[in-house]
């Protein structure tokens, strides 16, 4: 195994044996962020090959400033979000609709597997699912999930309340049905 000096240099050499060792260290892991925003495992493969592509492509770029993989890994949420922002899928809610919501949310989250998580988020539409990702796992702002995705912060806070709620039902049929199981 490379290290992760050889591994960049190799990649900005574009030598191919290093391409395909730098994507067999991190694909798993950028798949499962793909996951989180995708709607499938289709969607998400889609934007694992144009994540590498573009780390391909921008790799000469790192500075060597931070984490690799956290420079990899931004390059995936930014793909993700240019996805996102090409199919346009918010939905409006009312002031009033967001504050009863975010009254009624109660986080049962702890008791799930990942993959169970990933999958009840997958069932959120695309414009929820992208802000809830964006707020909950990834730590952005809502000033700057309305820049990224061009929304007002407002719209930022309705979606991520709207996703909480939704999230809030999903979890509970999916624990209700887990019970009734033998």
């Amino acid at each position: 195994m490379s290290s992760e000096s050889d591994l960049i240099e190799g990649c900005i050499r574009e030598d191919r044996k290093m391409q395909y060792e730098l994507y067999e260290r991190f694909s798993p892991k950028m798949y499962g962020v793909c996951l989180r925003y995708a709607a499938n495992a289709e969607e998400a493969e889609d934007i694992l090959q144009e994540g590498f592509m573009k780390v391909f492509k921008k790799i000469s770029s790192f500075r060597g400033e931070g984490s690799f993989e956290g420079w990899i890994r931004r390059i995936f949420v930014n793909t993700a979000i240019e996805q996102f922002r090409r199919k346009s899928y918010l939905q409006p809610i009312t002031e009033q609709e967001e504050n009863s919501i975010e009254g009624k949310y109660i986080s049962v989250l702890d008791n799930l597997a990942e993959k169970d998580i990933i999958r009840l988020i997958q069932q959120l539409s695309p414009g929820y699912r992208t802000v809830f990702n964006m707020y909950v796992v990834e730590g952005y702002t809502h000033k700057q999930i309305a820049e990224a995705l061009n929304i007002s912060e407002g719209t930022s806070k309705s979606q991520l309340s709207r996703a909480k709620l939704i999230l809030q039902d999903l979890v509970k049929k999916y624990l209700d049905r887990r019970k009734q199981m033998p």
